[in-house]
């Protein structure tokens, strides 16, 4: 019988969350749903030099945004709480402990200042194999020695084979090997008696049955060491199934995708905003850019996967019903952001408007603009929302619907303006302020029967009028927006022009 699927995204809260990172927790949340199972996340804090305040929050903010909640957390609980590491100090001692036992593992009492005098004199210098012998631990002392030196700090490290092939099968790799001769010898418990990643998360994904470990390819490299530790551990038929996702690369193709791209090529890599405590140094999300997260989902689904057909628009019901593993791509996937925005833009089009309309009213807010009509609101996005690619441009396709526009471009307008332009709108207010018809389609009728009069084509006018209404040549039809600010406000937006002109 089929174990249940048990899988974890368990990251260091040691900063904002890369988009690579979101995209692990997509692929594990996918999985789970699809099968049945459980999605866990677990906090690896266990290095508490690279903790930052904040971080942990900020990385379960992201996922409530995104939409993959956990089925167990630090939030969430769950039956193999705590879901913390630094909670869990006293679970890892004794299984290292249990490694130096058995002879898999040995007690290293070098100081950081020995270690670094020793890289100072051998160029690429590892504690391994080839330099254990030489250098002061459980290996090369007496049992009498080793016990006195316990009473100081130590360090517990794997004891790697000297030329040894491990394999295993990855989900997305296939059959992947190492020998053993190019990996050192890990650290598995701190002086702090904390454990290092390899241990704790070989231990932790035994002790909450994980069932398959979703994780970056930038890991496989650690894979022999937790191979082995599984072996020697005992618990191999316990082992996880592996996977390790292709990276998301820069757009030129060439290197991992940084940080440090995102901000020289002016897009963002964090899912939202993150202010680094240390250095108050805010770096921009994708959420804050105007994304909707249903669009970020879609197209971080795609950075490496597809479902064998031209479909790119997914709800993550739909991903769950679709995701396969064996769809994941083994090469990296350029990171574009043209084609990010596009997603967002067929988002912004595809969803109601009232499942952005809170967002983009803040917006207006935080622009001086007040909504004082929900109905006019919702009717204006749905004018506008073709024309937005990011939730932050409804900021200026809609605030001429709610105030009058602070400029006027009449420069735009004065190559060709002339007596007969200027009549015409003279002539358009007086029968405007007349009419007792308001709508978009009566005023089209009106201006178009005047045009004709005054033997002018509605093209020549239809420039001028919108500069009146809008303030530039930008905006959904013209006859919309009048109708939707009113007469008296369409009047007056004609008439401040027509002085400007003069």
């Amino acid at each position: 019988m089929n174990k249940r699927v048990r899988v974890r995204f368990a990251p260091s809260p040691t900063g904002g969350l890369h988009l690579g990172g979101v995209r692990t927790v997509l692929y594990n949340y996918l999985f789970a749903k699809q099968q049945g199972g459980d999605f866990i996340v677990r906090i690896e804090d266990t290095d508490q030099n690279r903790f930052v305040p904040g971080a942990e929050a900020y990385i379960f903010d992201t996922l409530a945004w995104c939409g993959l909640v956990p089925d167990e957390s630090p939030v969430h609980g769950g039956p193999f709480a705590p879901y913390r590491q630094s909670e869990r100090k006293e679970n890892y001692r004794q299984y290292a402990e249990q490694l130096v036992k058995n002879g898999f593992a040995y007690y290293a009492f070098d100081t950081p200042e020995e270690l670094e005098t020793k890289r100072a004199q051998v160029p690429n210098f590892q504690y391994s194999h080839a330099t254990r012998s030489g250098m002061c631990n459980s290996l090369t002392l007496s049992e009498a020695e080793t016990a006195d030196k316990r009473k100081g700090p130590y360090v517990i490290r794997i004891k790697m084979p000297e030329s040894e092939t491990v394999r295993f099968t990855d989900m997305i790799r296939g059959e992947v090997s190492f020998n053993t001769a190019q990996v050192d010898d890990k650290v598995l418990l701190k002086a702090d008696g904390m454990p290092t990643y390899h241990l704790a998360v070989v231990v932790d994904d035994y002790l909450m049955k994980i069932s398959h470990a979703f994780r970056g390819e930038e890991w496989l490299p650690s894979a022999p060491v937790h191979l082995l530790l599984w072996k020697y551990l005992g618990w191999e038929t316990d082992m996880p199934q592996w996977a390790h996702l292709p990276l998301i690369l820069k757009p030129d193709g060439n290197g991992k995708l940084s940080k440090r791209d995102g901000d020289r090529l002016g897009f963002p890599v964090f899912a939202m905003d993150w202010t680094d405590p240390r250095t108050n140094e805010t770096t921009v999300g994708f959420r804050e850019r105007g994304f909707l997260p249903e669009a970020f989902v879609n197209l971080l689904a795609l950075l490496g996967w597809n479902d064998g057909t031209d479909s790119e628009l997914f709800t993550l019901e739909e991903l769950v019903q679709k995701f396969s593993m064996e769809r994941v791509h083994r090469a990296g996937a350029k990171f574009d952001f043209e084609k990010a925005k596009w997603f967002n833009h067929e988002w912004i089009r595809k969803v109601p408007v009232d499942h952005y309309r809170q967002q983009v009213q803040l917006l207006l807010e935080q622009n001086g603009i007040t909504i004082q009509d929900q109905a006019v609101l919702e009717k204006v996005l749905q004018l506008v929302k073709d024309r937005c690619t990011f939730l932050t441009d409804f900021v200026q396709q809609t605030s001429f619907f709610f105030r009058t526009p602070d400029s006027i471009d009449s420069a735009a307008i004065k190559p060709k303006w002339d007596s007969t332009k200027n009549l015409f709108f003279t002539e358009l207010i007086r029968a405007w302020q007349l009419s007792t018809l308001w709508e978009a389609t009566d005023l089209e009728k009106e201006f178009k029967e005047l045009a004709a009069t005054n033997q002018l084509k509605p093209g020549e006018l239809m420039l001028p009028f919108r500069i009146m209404l809008v303030g530039g040549k930008f905006g959904p039809g013209v006859f919309d927006i009048a109708a939707i600010i009113g007469k008296e406000e369409t009047v007056h937006r004609i008439q401040h022009t027509l002085k400007l002109l003069a």
